[in-house]
């Protein structure tokens, strides 16, 4: 009976030593659990923008990172961003297509644009900043970067229309790894996760308008008509067609029978679209008013005007106000 208590004594024991082993293996390999990360990025929108205006414009988005791991490490995050699709090869500055039209903009690291959001894994100097996301004691944690966005100016010919790109597929390579294993430029694609998201601006059709006063001068004598000019400026967006119409003024009654006054004392006149005054200029979309097709930059169109012979009234100043309008 001893040699039998013996017996399963030594099995007991054997078995005991099994499971420790067995427990430590465990314990061992947590210590090893690779960190895990998912991430979005928004869309980045600049909205109705108008490049006539020769400014720039801005935006940005939001890159939010949450990871998971060891409790209490550090995991290091290189969000790779590439050209886009709007121009493959363009980098500084990116570029927003619209057919063939391409609008240059840039995505930025800082909120004074100076810094380019690059890759590691492109062939241009801009590489990307690194984000790093603290794990708390449980082995998780979120971390966010905002992407800086800017349409440069100078960009006044651009036609109307929506503007893309498309950071799909591996335009995006949002790559990471725990701190210690070095900078961005180490960790490389390690890891690296797509992330969708695109890039859109709307440049809207627009028209502005700025007129000079015409003046016909001293006159001491109406027994023949008097001659003279004004301008005025019109920017409208490229390719967009436009008109521009005059009102008949304060007292007229028409484009060639408008009326300067002084108290109950008048002066008839009239505006023309060309400078042998044969074409009146009034207010009749399709009519008589004068049409054309922006280019983005500002047009100089000249007014002609006429005050035919008539009876010279009382001396003074006379005047009238006339109403511009531009249909677009």
């Amino acid at each position: 009976m001893r040699a039998r208590i013996q017996t399963l004594l030594n099995m007991s024991i054997g078995w005991f030593w099994i499971l420790i082993c067995f427990v430590g293996l465990v314990s061992t390999a947590s210590p090893l659990r690779a960190q895990t990360c998912t991430f979005s990025i928004t869309n980045i929108d600049f909205g109705n923008i108008d490049v006539t205006l020769n400014t720039t414009f801005t935006a940005s988005g939001t890159l939010v990172a949450n990871c998971t791991g060891i409790a209490n490490r550090r995991v290091r995050v290189c969000p790779n961003l590439d050209t886009g699709t709007g121009d493959p090869l363009a980098f500084n500055p990116r570029r927003l297509a619209n057919g063939a039209s391409l609008m240059n903009y840039n995505l930025f690291r800082n909120s004074n644009y100076t810094g380019v959001w690059g890759s590691t894994l492109w062939a241009y100097p801009p590489g990307p900043p690194a984000m790093v996301v603290q794990l708390s004691g449980t082995g998780s944690g979120t971390a966010s970067r905002v992407i800086y966005a800017r349409v440069n100016a100078n960009q006044r010919t651009l036609p109307e229309g929506t503007y893309t790109s498309s950071f799909s597929g591996s335009n995006t390579a949002i790559a990471y790894a725990y701190t210690n294993v070095g900078n961005c430029t180490v960790i490389g694609a390690m890891n690296a996760v797509q992330v969708p998201f695109t890039v859109s601006a709307t440049n809207v059709a627009t028209c502005r308008v700025n007129a000079s006063d015409l003046n016909f001068g001293a006159v001491s004598a109406l027994t023949s008509a008097v001659d003279q000019t004004g301008s005025a400026s019109v920017t409208c967006t490229n390719q967009w067609p436009y008109r521009v119409l005059l009102d008949n003024g304060l007292t007229g009654t028409g484009p060639t029978d408008r009326r300067m006054t002084l108290g109950i004392y008048d002066v008839s006149y009239g505006l023309y679209r060309n400078a042998g005054r044969t074409l009146p200029w009034g207010d009749l979309s399709g009519v008589n008013s004068r049409a054309g097709t922006g280019s983005g930059l500002a047009q100089t169109i000249t007014i002609h005007g006429r005050v035919p012979a008539q009876s010279l009234p009382p001396a003074g100043t006379y005047s009238d106000t006339i109403v511009m309008t531009v249909e677009y």
